[in-house]
């Protein structure tokens, strides 16, 4: 679909770049010509991803560790990627998600989600954008947000909520730093199974398997779609697209809302078997993380 280096000479940064969407963002930023950079908690899953990439398709990606909930070193690690080569666009992928009855949150839960998400997209997005106008420079910044952001969703409220704020903040953004040429889009992805997605937002579920049953196309969301559009966002194919929310559901969000109302039918025993599913993931991933 896209031409050979199309993006030559572009320096792109994904957060949550070494898993899942975010890396398979990056990998088609890279073999298209640009230089990437990916940030993430896990340096060291970051720094094999990295590896990875150069080894499969040659090029330069920079890995870097860095907690987006910290803003000062996420102004720290900006203000490092500026001295190098000024970034040209801002994937916001850095996300997190679990289920849960809301009267059953803790403030802890509902934080964990809100810092990374709402704060933490804000944070990345204001110290790349602030450069960009100090320098006079033209961007670009997508960001992965739900369709839930048009509808809300039940037993994801704190998702729900830090994504209709990335919602809100794009629209904002792109009027006030239009006449920079500064851009803010969004991609509103339906399901694209990923283990970190499946273990924590559909517990016990065959991947897909829900979404297939209902979605007016009957499929999920391939890696390879959601790669395109991002790429078509910031290639310069349409400059004047600015401020929108592009859903990618196949039309879910359209034939059945696109979020988690079916779970009313839950019992008791559903709800507990999920945290069980979810804090054995949680417990997994920090082991990882040493």
């Amino acid at each position: 679909m896209f031409s050979e280096q199309l993006l030559a000479g572009r320096h792109i940064l994904v957060t949550g770049g070494g898993t899942g969407l975010g890396k398979s963002m990056a990998t088609r930023f890279l073999q298209l010509g640009a230089e990437v950079h990916i940030c993430g908690r896990r340096k060291g899953v970051c720094d094999e991803t990295a590896t990875e990439l150069m080894d499969l398709h040659g090029g330069h990606v920079t890995s870097h560790g860095v907690d987006i909930r910290n803003q000062l070193a996420v102004d720290e690690m900006i203000g490092n990627i500026f001295k190098e080569a000024p970034l040209t666009d801002l994937i916001n992928n850095a996300a997190g998600n679990f289920i849960s009855r809301t009267e059953e949150l803790s403030p802890r839960g509902f934080d964990a989600i809100a810092n990374i998400v709402m704060h933490g997209t804000f944070y990345v997005t204001h110290a790349v954008g602030r450069r960009w106008i100090a320098a006079g420079l033209r961007g670009n910044v997508v960001s992965i947000t739900t369709t839930w952001v048009r509808n809300g969703s039940p037993y994801v409220v704190p998702s729900a909520m830090s994504k209709s704020a990335i919602h809100a903040m794009t629209m904002s953004l792109a009027a006030e730093w239009g006449h920079y040429g500064i851009r803010l889009n969004t991609i509103a992805p339906g399901e694209i199974p990923t283990e970190g997605m499946s273990k924590r937002i559909k517990p016990g579920d065959e991947a897909g398997a829900r979404t297939i049953a209902v979605n007016p196309m009957g499929r999920v969301g391939t890696m390879e779609e959601l790669q395109n559009l991002a790429v078509f966002l910031i290639s310069g194919g349409c400059n004047w697209i600015n401020g929108e929310t592009i859903a990618m559901d196949g039309g879910q969000g359209l034939a059945t809302g696109g979020n988690f109302y079916q779970l009313r039918d839950w019992k008791d025993t559903d709800w507990a078997s999920a945290r069980d599913s979810i804090k054995a993931q949680n417990d997994k991933d920090r082991a990882a993380r040493g």
